[in-house]
Order: C-alpha cells, then structure tokens, then sequence
C-alpha cells in the first residue's frame, strides 16, 4: 500500500500577493494582476502588459551576494520555498536531511539570464559572456539551490514539460515519498518570463491578449470575447510529507494528495485536441489513481488560460468525465486574476485549491461578460464572485505546449 502524502507548508509570490495570505486575499477578492509593463517600454509590442509581480524587492528576501548570481526564476524559487518551509513548523536541526529532497518545475528557466546576456555579447567585437550565464538560466539550478539552503540531500531534480511543469513536479515528489525514498518534499514551480523576448515570443504566436486598452479584463476565460493569456510570472511552493511522519511532529495538515494523473495529447505542438481526449484522461487517471468516483469533487481548478480553442476542449473534457455531476462542480479559472504563469501555473494553482478546502470558499473566474454559444453556459464557472461551499475534494489541471496534461487531486484532512 502506498504511503500517505499531505500538504503542510505552504508558499506563494505571485501577482496578485507576495505571500501565501496575501494570494488567498487576492484569489478570494477577484483581484485583477494585469496591468502595463513596468519590466521594459513595451510600446513597440502589440501586448504591451502583463501580470507582473507588485512592489516586490528580492533585496527585501535575499542577500544581494545571494541574488545577485540567481535568475528571477531561482530568486523567486527560493523566496516561496522559505515561506513554505517556516509555514511548515519544520526544524531543520531535527530532520534527517538525506530523506529529505527537491523538485521544482519551470517551463523556461533563466530567460532574462539568456536574453540579457546575448543582448551584451551582441554588442561587443568579440564575443564576450557572463561565467554566470550556465548556472543562471539551467531549468534544474532553482532545485539545487533550494536543496543547498536546507542541506537536502535526497531526490533532486527538476521536471521541464511548459505550463505543465510544477504540476509534475508535485506528481514526482508525491511518488517519490509514495515509493518511501523520502518523507519531505519541497515541491512546486518558478517562471520569470515577463521580458522582451517573453512577450514577442508569445505575441507572435497569437498566444496573447492584445487588449493593451483594458489590461485587467484581458484575461477572460470561458467569455466569448476572450483573445488570449496574459503573461505571469512568480512562484509556488508546497511542503509534502509522509502523514505519519507529519503527524507524529504534530503538524498543521491543509491537505491530503490523494491522486495524480499524466498524458499526453499526441495531437500538435500548441493546440488541445478539439474533443480535449488527453485534458479528459488525465482526469480519469487521476480519479483512477484516488480510487475516487467522479461525484466526490467538488471543484476544478482548471487549466482554462483564456484561448479560444483550450477553453471549449477543456469544457467538453469535464463533461465527458463527470456527465450529470459537472452541473453539480464549482469551476474556476484562477488565471483570470494571476494571468498565466507558464512552469508556476500548475503549482499556484494546486495553492487555489487549497485555499478552497481550508476556507470554505470558492475563488472566481473573473472578467465574465458573454457567454460563448461554444460553452455549456450550464456549468458553474464561478464567474465573477467567490462562492461559499464546504469542499471535501478538488482537482487541479494544467496542460502545457507539447501535448502535456496533468492534475492532482487533493482532499480535505478530517
């Protein structure tokens, strides 16, 4: 029988708030994080906004010897993982740290690291680079920075597979304790992509809003005018553990994961599958893996990043998978306040559902206006407003360019 996996510590920088308190506020408010771009003059983009962090110095969390080497992606990393770690109510001095390990999701890793650094050389005669640059942008350097504050020494890695990454890595670390190679786990996601690069990138692929005259608003998920994401960037952290370990400390437990779940699509490189077969297997996996029957969730924190196409696939997967009790389902689209944040989604997102769990209360899919005739406008989106519901169980998705799906299911602790 495999062993037990909770929740007890959690950590969270994103656009909406800077510590995990903050973000449940945010989330619970329907508090927009979209706003014009302060990073960079964004006036020759046809996106010129983003979901930035607010009024965040890394000054405030880090030394400037400590920042000063780190990519924004590994800054915010080790900034979410100190808040999860001190939510927790671990002691580092009574661990034992080989059973203790790191895996952390990125989509991108050190992207201003990459761009700023070509930008220099560029310039120069002959070519001349940081000797920063390789350990700064590597996807894997915010696990292994994370592992040496706290003297780690167990599974260490990092899990790359686009906005589905921190997903999968709370999938490996839920495994990896499952398997008993570790009884802690510092897991979750970091993306800073909100550069130059970030936003031409995306905008050229058609990916992005371009409603640049009303920015909160441009994320609108399931709304018949949706046009595209909004760009994010920030952290997530949880702190998993094996339950009898966390119990015998006396730990505060938010939540138990009780079941995960992975495919792919095997369709094309960006687009869903029109019928969403991978989004709606995925789920199933997960219930599967739970041992769970559709009708015990209550909620879905679904991938739903505001695109024409992805919205309608996932809509159609729900139903093909909770048939009559999709009706029944609180669902919501937490980028709609966050934006997107890429390799960080799928971890801030897990977060959300949490916060549904531990408050009774389900945060919103902000900036409804229309109904898309696409879109069973049956289903409870949530739209607008936070909900009040006792939650028992929720699933979390995200899907990621390549075909990458994968959700976690996650219950309330009696």
């Amino acid at each position: 029988m495999n062993r037990r996996v909770v929740v007890t510590g959690i950590g969270a920088l994103t656009p909406i708030g800077n510590s995990f308190k903050s973000y449940q506020e945010g989330l619970l408010e329907g508090k927009s994080g979209s706003a014009l771009i302060t990073k960079f003059d964004p006036e020759l983009f046809k996106t010129r906004f983003a979901c930035e962090l607010k009024n965040f110095d890394v000054g405030d969390f880090l030394d400037r010897k400590v920042h000063r080497r780190l990519d924004p992606f590994s800054q915010y990393a080790l900034v979410s993982a100190e808040e999860a770690f001190q939510h927790s109510g671990l002691d580092i001095d009574s661990l034992d740290q080989s059973r203790a390990g790191v895996i952390w999701g990125s989509g991108i890793g050190g992207f201003e690291t990459i761009e700023n650094d070509i930008e220099e050389a560029a310039s120069f005669t002959a070519p001349r680079y940081s000797p920063f640059l390789i350990p700064k942008l590597i996807a894997d350097i915010a696990a292994g920075h994370i592992s040496i504050k706290y003297g780690f020494r167990g599974p260490n890695y990092a899990t790359v597979s686009a906005c589905a990454s921190s997903t999968n890595a709370i999938i490996s670390a839920v495994d990896t304790i499952r398997l008993n190679r570790a009884d802690i786990m510092i897991t979750g996601g970091s993306e800073a992509a909100v550069t130059k690069a970030g936003i031409g990138g995306f905008s050229s692929m058609k990916a992005l809003s371009s409603r640049n005259e009303d920015p909160t608003t441009a994320s609108r998920p399931f709304d018949a005018e949706r046009d595209g994401f909004v760009l994010g960037e920030g952290s997530g952290a949880l702190i998993l553990e094996e339950y009898e370990h966390a119990k015998k400390r006396g730990a505060t437990i938010y939540a138990e994961v009780v079941g995960v779940g992975m495919t792919a699509d095997a369709h094309h490189i960006t687009a869903p599958h029109p019928d969403g077969l991978g989004a709606s297997q995925v789920m199933e996996n997960a219930l599967n893996d739970a041992g769970m029957n559709p009708d015990e969730i209550d909620y879905i924190n679904v991938h739903g990043t505001s695109t024409p196409l992805g919205d309608i696939a996932e809509s159609k997967a729900i139903k093909s998978v909770f048939g009559d009790h999709a009706y029944n389902l609180n669902i919501s689209s937490t980028k709609s306040m966050t934006g997107h944040l890429l390799g960080a989604a799928g971890a801030i997102e897990a977060i959300a559902g949490i916060v549904a769990i531990n408050t009774g209360a389900v945060p919103p899919t902000i900036n409804h206006f229309t109904d898309d005739p696409s879109i069973d406008s049956k289903l409870n989106f949530t739209f607008n407003n936070a909900q009040e519901r006792k939650i028992n169980a929720i699933i979390s998705n995200t899907f990621g360019f390549g075909g990458h799906n994968a959700s976690v299911i996650m219950k309330r602790m009696d």
